[in-house]
């Protein structure tokens, strides 16, 4: 059995560090299992929030949403994707259509085989990324970006990812990509597995290879992880 984790939400706060605790227990479970991690951030981030040591000891390290494999530390292959100019303009379009009001920097980052946007932007404090989060909750501004960006560009998808951004790239080149990668059973655990969230293609991709055996966990944060990892256990 494989155990894959997405990182954002599901082994830890958003954009924040591994509980030590939890980083303890999760470095013993990846010991004797086989681990792999996928997360729509690049390596730096995903070390800084993970520890290299869990991050070099997991089998498989996808990065960029699957668009970057890391084997024992090793880049195995990364896809390049540039965002056309209509599409940087419409995203400088809802920086300033969007009904949101602060604005902190950082709104169109270029990752390997995609393009992160945030109308908040990447430069925001903890505090600031979650008074966003919330935001976003009761208007709903994320999904009705993404679902834009999808009406206008069909050869473009768009996902809500994390707490303040969306994750753009071309269609099929979203966490569902792994899938192909996997012999035999795995389970999944993320915390964005509902329709428009970036882990959702995953659950797509097993109910369309007809993947027995294989199954999601839908967690609302890291404890919700650590508690199905104790029952496995």
């Amino acid at each position: 059995m494989i155990y894959i984790f997405d990182v954002d939400g599901t082994l830890t706060e958003s954009r924040n560090k591994m509980d030590l605790s939890f980083a303890q227990f999760f470095y013993d479970f990846v010991d004797h299992n086989r681990v792999w991690l996928i997360s729509g951030s690049d390596k730096d981030k995903t070390i800084e929030q993970v520890g290299s040591a869990i991050w070099l000891k997991a089998e498989r390290c996808y990065q960029n949403s699957g668009n970057q494999l890391f084997i024992n530390g090793k880049l195995e292959y990364q896809y390049e994707f540039n965002l056309p100019t209509q599409c940087k303009g419409l995203l400088e379009m809802f920086l300033e259509r969007s009904k949101y009001p602060y604005r902190y920097g950082n709104h169109i980052e270029k990752r390997d085989g995609a393009i992160n946007f945030s109308t908040i932007g990447r430069n925001c404090t903890q505090e600031q990324r979650e008074h966003y989060d919330a935001w976003d909750k009761e208007h709903q501004e994320r999904k009705e970006f993404a679902w834009e960006i999808k009406e206008r560009f069909n050869f473009l998808d768009a996902v809500v990812g994390g707490e303040i951004s969306i994750d753009i790239y071309e269609k099929g080149r979203d966490k569902g990509q792994i899938v192909k990668d996997i012999k035999g059973k795995f389970e999944f655990f993320g915390d964005r597995l509902l329709p428009g969230g970036n882990d959702f293609p995953i659950e797509q991709q097993i109910i369309a290879q007809k993947r027995k055996g294989c199954k999601t966990h839908h967690v609302e944060s890291w404890k919700d992880t650590e508690n199905l990892l104790h029952s496995i256990i």
